[in-house]
């Protein structure tokens, strides 16, 4: 026979651990209260004043924000061509470094997954994440030496008749590309990782030749965790700022305007910073109609 406390011997703290074990909704509530909190407080409220201070005014003599509604920031963004290049010129360098962060991480991930052997295999993965654990600054700043005249690139290519790309827009998604491409690999390599090998072996039984079985077979299955990989990829690059000022010349992003219109036109700024926002969300909804999501 268990023993059971007397009602007048059970302290509080044990009645409301035995309610919690009765009720798992009420305790799974109250585990996410507080992250859900600081969720909906932090980051969608700092969103929520981010918006809203986009239909300020600045005055143009003192640069003081005016409280005032208005949608001539907007109207500025999209009847301005300044503005439309840099949004536009933005999504190209975030799609372009996506594209080459795929072309670059499959084979690669397929080697670590499929090919290398099984000892080898998570010293790669380690290897492949390792420049995430170096400094963003410094990382960026060994590329704007490689990158810089008489550098590195210099040096490879000379003997080619070829100079480097100096500084400029293909040193910004060269070095956005180096930056961003474990985020790439490791969603590829776990989907590759996880492919049956019997369907390889069926595909080769039925004399489907690899590219046939790379279209038809391994591409649909990893394809999710290629888009998984992409949304890292391409919303990081478009909030960057940082890499386009060290090695991008007089390139210009998106990033780069916001920053420098936070002391002139706060509310400007703002309302630049609202168009990365909107166009993430616009590509995550894109993404999650393939399973990227569900990837992550």
């Amino acid at each position: 026979m268990t023993a059971t406390l007397p009602a007048a011997g059970r302290t509080p703290v044990r009645r409301l651990a035995g309610l919690l074990h009765r009720r798992r909704r009420l305790r799974l509530s109250l585990l996410l209260t507080a992250p859900l909190l600081w969720l909906a407080v932090l980051y969608l409220g700092s969103l929520g004043v981010l918006f809203v201070s986009a239909f300020w005014t600045t005055n143009s003599f003192t640069s003081e924000v005016v409280k005032v509604w208005s949608t001539d920031n907007f109207h500025a963004l999209l009847t301005t061509p300044v503005f439309r290049q840099v949004i536009l010129r933005s999504v190209g360098v975030a799609l372009a470094v996506t594209v080459l962060c795929a072309v670059i991480a499959f084979p690669l991930a397929f080697y670590t997954a499929r090919v290398a052997r099984p000892r080898w295999r998570p010293l790669l993965v380690v290897a492949i994440l390792t420049p995430l654990w170096a400094s963003y600054l410094v990382k960026v700043y060994a590329w704007r030496l490689i990158l810089s005249q008489g550098g590195l690139a210099d040096w490879m290519l000379r003997p080619f008749g070829l100079d480097g790309p100096g500084f400029g827009l293909p040193a910004a998604v060269i070095t956005l590309t180096y930056l961003w491409l474990p985020y790439m690999v490791l969603p590829i390599h776990t989907a590759l990782q996880q492919l049956p090998t019997g369907l390889l072996d069926a595909s080769a039984d039925l004399g489907a030749r690899p590219g046939r079985t790379f279209r038809s077979v391994v591409l649909p299955m990893v394809l999710p965790s290629v888009a998984a990989g992409s949304v890292f990829t391409f919303s990081l690059s478009l909030g960057d700022y940082i890499t386009v000022q060290i090695v991008g010349g007089k390139t210009q992003l998106i990033g780069n305007l916001v920053y420098s219109n936070i002391e002139l036109n706060l509310p400007m700024a703002a309302a630049l910073g609202t168009v990365p926002v909107l166009v993430i969300v616009l590509y995550l909804l894109a993404m999650r109609r393939t399973g990227a999501l569900s990837s992550l």
